[in-house]
């Protein structure tokens, strides 16, 4: 059985109440969100909690899946709207945010060169347009197609294809520097 076909019969028994099915679904993909969500706000634990508001959304929602995109791209569409509710209550409290991040950072078990390039890739992904932020974590981080993205994203294909090549033009630029 392919995985697509696997994820239409835990969908199926999902819509039918089953929370064993639904469990075996967030397995299969909490991976992909957590990785998106990850790279496309730069900060590790808000990323883990909108992973959780995306599955208990995805739960909730899981009869309103209507198989035109595939579930991963699905429930990377419900993580994007998430961030993007959670950006704007966050830039109220954006000092607060880059304090944990800097603890964060030094916590992080790391040799001093890794430490290095980590800590300048997160910056050159701070610097980086929310959307086309996203548009890169999906495409050169999450292995999504840019179809994929533009879907996940409900942006226009052409809009993402920009987003993903000046995101890269602008991160080697940024990462050449630093």
């Amino acid at each position: 059985m392919t995985p697509e076909g696997l994820d239409l019969e835990l969908i199926e028994a999902a819509r039918r109440g089953s929370s064993a099915a639904f469990g075996r679904l967030v397995d299969r993909h909490q991976r992909a969100v957590r990785a998106f969500l990850r790279r496309a706000c730069g900060n590790d634990a808000e990323a883990d909690d909108l992973a959780q508001e995306t599955f208990v959304t995805a739960w909730e929602r899981i009869g309103r899946f209507r198989g035109e995109a595939g579930l991963r791209t699905w429930l990377c569409g419900i993580a994007w709207r998430k961030l993007a509710t959670a950006r704007r209550s966050w830039a109220r409290s954006s000092r607060r945010e880059t304090e944990w991040m800097e603890t964060e950072a030094l916590e992080r078990p790391a040799t001093p060169g890794q430490l290095d390039q980590r800590m300048a890739l997160e910056a050159a992904l701070a610097s980086l347009p929310l959307e086309q932020r996203a548009a890169v974590a999906l495409c050169l981080g999450g292995e999504f197609t840019h179809a994929e993205a533009a879907e996940a994203l409900e942006l226009p294909l052409g809009t993402v294809k920009s987003h993903v090549t000046r995101g890269r033009a602008r991160l080697l630029q940024v990462l050449g520097e630093a």
